[in-house]
């Protein structure tokens, strides 16, 4: 019982790590380097959200080895 909770958190740790993964990224403008050349785009990520991410794959993974060797072990 205690191999299925674990590999039910991991796979909610899972899915909060792509959705904070996804959150992460976002869109700024970029002003010119020389007058009359155009703006351009550049992407920027949130570091608190990549930290998340990066913190949930862990505990997402740690609980899936964790899991599985209970399954096997019973």
């Amino acid at each position: 019982m205690r191999a299925r909770v674990e590999l039910v958190v991991a796979v909610i740790a899972a899915v909060g790590c792509v959705l904070s993964w996804l959150a992460a990224r976002s869109t700024v403008a970029v002003a010119p380097v020389l007058d009359g050349e155009p703006q351009t785009t550049s992407v920027v990520y949130s570091p608190p959200l990549l930290v998340l991410s990066l913190f949930l794959a862990t505990v997402a993974g740690v609980l899936v080895v964790v899991g599985i060797a209970r399954l096997r072990r019973s």
